[in-house]
């Protein structure tokens, strides 16, 4: 078969599932359709208001099918009644439940800027004030999720997978900050954390609608196996195993080398920064000095030469030396590369506390909003020590983020993966408790990731995976990396117990693979959040794992800690698969793994 045939096959079956599996229900739309749009043909009024009748009955039954998927139909219906008018379109009318989900969100952050003002509880009152920054991002991800799908066919006709991906991401970032809002007040005194559930209640509902309906269209895409073919920025024909990488033993990491290929928007003089170990015979676009040798001495002021929304990159050089900042990339501030001289020589630090009266979320040295943000060669670090409890080193909440050799160190919630897509590759991560927590979809290959000494009577746990609706994308998934004790800790690690993770939200998924695991490991593996909350819905799994707290002979038997014994199941967590790694992370230079790393 000649090439242009295959190619005319490929588009016509993507026509097709365009039309056919997409919108889930054409088949009953359009015989719901031909009954709403009989022509007039100069009937009488009485036939008139006949066909009207018809038009809103055709308007319901497509509405009914649309919200079949759903998890709160009735919430879905009686939503879509007065939101979509008369259309029987299946595509406006899953762009109209986004509308009436943002509508609702909108409602919430009015509300809680209303009860900010009656608050006299110092906690609650910083618990409101992040509640209305959680609705505008929660309504930014929406309206987003309304313009995408918003594309004409002709757009999206060949970008079905990545349209896909992109709104169960974002769909799923906008429940991540409601939940986080209602985090907020805990150990706080008053009504409004009451009150906020009830606010947010409705909207919570009206998201996971949402997310809902584009996961159906994306489960048909899956069983048809034609995910991949739609993905055109994908390789078609890749392996399940990478045979030329090198495993990542227990005496350090060896990377694997990557083809030349970078995204339009990465120019020539950033592929060399990114490929580079002497970053100082390029001019990126704004160096940060401690000594006044570059454009700034601090890395907030070299912040302000970021542009809005920009489509291009800029690189930020930040020279050897400790930066005691905090630093907050805004969502606008896209496509920011920050570029440093190691993770142990560029540090930037902070001490942040919840202890001290700073909410969780904002004890953050570092965070990040803007989509496409990368990294290399920096440290980032929360010094605020174990008594101080959470106390966040980076929190990241930018879409296709990347972050290559850097550390990340704290002890309690050192790395808040919050939302979103991110990578994370050669890095090393620190901590005690928790310590790589959130619920973005957080890949973690050729890491490091260092068990820390926390006090005396606490237990180190290394995940807290915050998933809490089955549709959501969201995992932390670590691949051929290690986890092991540092110097400290070593001597005491059997006395003082470290797991795996632990269930942070009811549906909390954890995959381990290919990753060397020492004999701190406590033989349970996993830890109950309290009781058994979490421990038959959550997803935990470990495939492929060696060294001595690999063996599972002695984990815990919960529903939720799965088997995985064949390679096709491990494979739907390899970085290709899980969230289209091939897509955003092989054009942008790093070094990385598709499939497995070893056989």
């Amino acid at each position: 078969m000649h090439q242009e045939d295959i190619e005319k096959i490929g588009k016509n079956r993507i026509a097709f599932v365009m039309f056919a599996s997409i919108f889930l229900v054409v088949m009953v739309v359009v015989a719901t359709v031909s009954i709403g749009r009989r022509p007039n043909n100069g009937k009488s009024e009485v036939d008139v208001s006949s066909q009207s009748h018809d038009q809103v009955s055709a308007s319901m039954k497509a509405i009914k099918t649309v919200c079949q998927p759903t998890d709160y139909q009735k919430q879905c219906v009686e939503s879509l009644q007065t939101e979509s008018g008369n259309t029987t379109d299946p595509k406006e009318l899953i762009r109209a439940a986004f509308q009436v989900a943002k509508k609702h969100v909108a409602a919430a952050a009015k509300r809680s800027r209303t009860l900010k003002q009656l608050e006299k509880d110092p906690r609650a009152s910083l618990a409101l004030e992040d509640c209305n920054e959680l609705m505008d991002e929660a309504i930014e991800d929406l309206q987003r999720s309304f313009e995408e799908l918003g594309k004409s066919d002709r757009q999206a006709r060949y970008k079905m997978g990545p349209m896909i991906n992109n709104l169960k991401t974002w769909l799923s970032s906008t429940i991540t900050y409601q939940e986080t809002c209602l985090d907020g007040f805990e150990n706080t005194t008053g009504e409004a954390g009451v009150k906020m559930r009830e606010i947010l209640k409705t909207s919570i509902e009206l998201t996971i609608n949402a997310i809902a309906m584009v996961s159906k269209i994306s489960s048909i895409l899956g069983n048809l196996d034609i995910n991949r073919e739609i993905n055109l920025g994908s390789s078609h024909h890749r392996g399940l195993i990478e045979n030329n990488a090198k495993v990542l033993g227990h005496g350090g990491i060896h990377v694997l080398e990557h083809g030349d290929l970078y995204p339009s928007w990465l120019g020539p003089r950033n592929r060399r920064l990114l490929g580079l170990i002497d970053q100082a015979q390029f001019k990126p676009d704004v160096v940060v000095a401690k000594d006044g040798s570059g454009n700034c001495t601090t890395i907030n002021e070299a912040l302000n030469f970021i542009p809005k929304k920009s489509n291009k990159t800029t690189t930020i050089y930040i020279k050897e030396g400790i930066y005691q900042e905090k630093v907050y990339l805004n969502r606008s501030m896209a496509r920011v590369f920050m570029i440093g001289d190691g993770m142990y020589k560029t540090r930037i630090t902070g001490n942040l506390n919840y202890v001290d009266g700073t909410p969780t979320m904002h004890t953050a040295t570092v965070s990040v909003l803007g989509e496409f943000f990368m990294a290399k060669n920096i440290g980032f670090e929360n010094s605020a020590g174990p008594e101080k409890h959470q106390a966040v080193a980076l929190r990241v909440d930018a879409d296709m983020s990347i972050f290559y050799n850097c550390s990340m160190d704290g002890y309690q919630d050192t790395l808040y993966t919050h939302a979103k897509r991110q990578y994370y590759r050669d890095c090393t991560i620190t901590g005690t408790i928790d310590f790589i927590f959130g619920d973005g979809s957080a890949f973690f290959q050729n890491c490091k990731i260092i068990v820390r000494k926390p006090l005396d009577n606490q237990h180190c746990i290394v995940t807290a995976q915050g998933r809490n609706v089955t549709h959501q994308p969201t995992a932390i998934v670590i691949q051929n990396s290690s986890i092991i004790a540092d110097h400290v800790y070593w001597p005491v690690r059997n006395k003082i117990k470290s797991y795996l993770g632990r269930p942070w939200r009811i549906h909390s998924r954890t995959v381990i693979m290919e990753t060397f695991i020492d004999d701190l490991i406590q033989p349970q593996g996993w830890l109950p959040w309290e009781g058994e909350f979490g421990i038959h819905t959550c997803f935990y799994a470990e495939y492929g794992n060696y060294g001595p707290g690999a063996n599972k002979t002695g984990r815990v038997t919960w529903q939720g800690v799965k088997s995985i014994d064949r390679l096709e199941e491990a494979f739907e967590f390899t970085a290709g698969k899980f969230f289209d790694g091939d897509d955003w992370i092989k054009p942008r230079g790093v070094p990385y793994v598709s499939g497995f790393v070893t056989n």
